[in-house]
């Protein structure tokens, strides 16, 4: 079994060897690393991707806006994702922001997963029938769980998430007033066993 160190170090340099800077092969090297970290796919998905390079052209999208479409034009899903993540503090703000026909999405969502520890926000993210809930780079939860190739997802959404809590103001209150016994049960063993003089204490 590849160790993590050798898959972000192969990446990075077959990234650097296709063309790419070495600033954003290093970021391919660490977004594989944390997809196969994640279970999904991402050398596969990688590798697929740069076989495919060498023969066919992918738009290298610079300027996101909140809805990017461009007929039957294939976004690179690196370039893609380096602007997106550069951009993340203005599109936070659009609440949601749509693309058309990204290759290889897997490749994509590390720079989203990415996003979402930088604003502090859930992102819900959308290839197609597939969603993934990233939360703050720490996991993902997903209804994708196979071990494939995603060549293409025709219609992307990414929705920033506000911040909840998931229970009840009331149930929030509940537990708080338990959690106030232990406070009543602190404050009296203090005054039997440290503050001021004890029990046994001879004057």
């Amino acid at each position: 079994m590849k160790s993590l160190s050798e898959i972000d170090t192969v990446s990075k340099r077959a990234s650097r060897a296709i063309g790419f800077s070495w600033g954003i092969s290093e970021e391919v090297g660490k977004n594989i690393r944390m997809l196969e970290i994640f279970g999904l796919p991402g050398l596969k998905n990688l590798n697929d991707y740069y076989r495919s390079k060498k023969n066919e052209k992918f738009e290298n999208l610079k300027i996101i806006s909140q809805k990017n479409k461009f007929n039957d034009i294939k976004l690179c899903p690196i370039i893609t994702g380096v602007s997106f993540l550069d951009q993340i503090k203005r599109l936070e703000i659009l609440g949601e922001v749509i693309f058309e026909k990204i290759a290889y999405p897997i490749l994509f969502l590390p720079f989203i997963s990415r996003a979402s520890e930088i604003i502090g926000k859930r992102i819900l993210l959308k290839f197609d029938d597939k969603e993934f809930l990233l939360n703050l780079n720490i996991n993902i939860y997903s209804n994708f769980f196979k071990n494939d190739i995603l060549k293409l997802a025709e219609n992307i959404s990414i929705k920033f998430m506000e911040n909840s809590d998931s229970f009840l103001e009331s149930e929030w209150n509940e537990l708080y007033r338990l959690s106030e016994n232990t406070f009543v049960e602190e404050n009296e063993s203090l005054k039997k066993s440290g503050a001021g003089a004890g029990l046994t204490d001879n004057d």
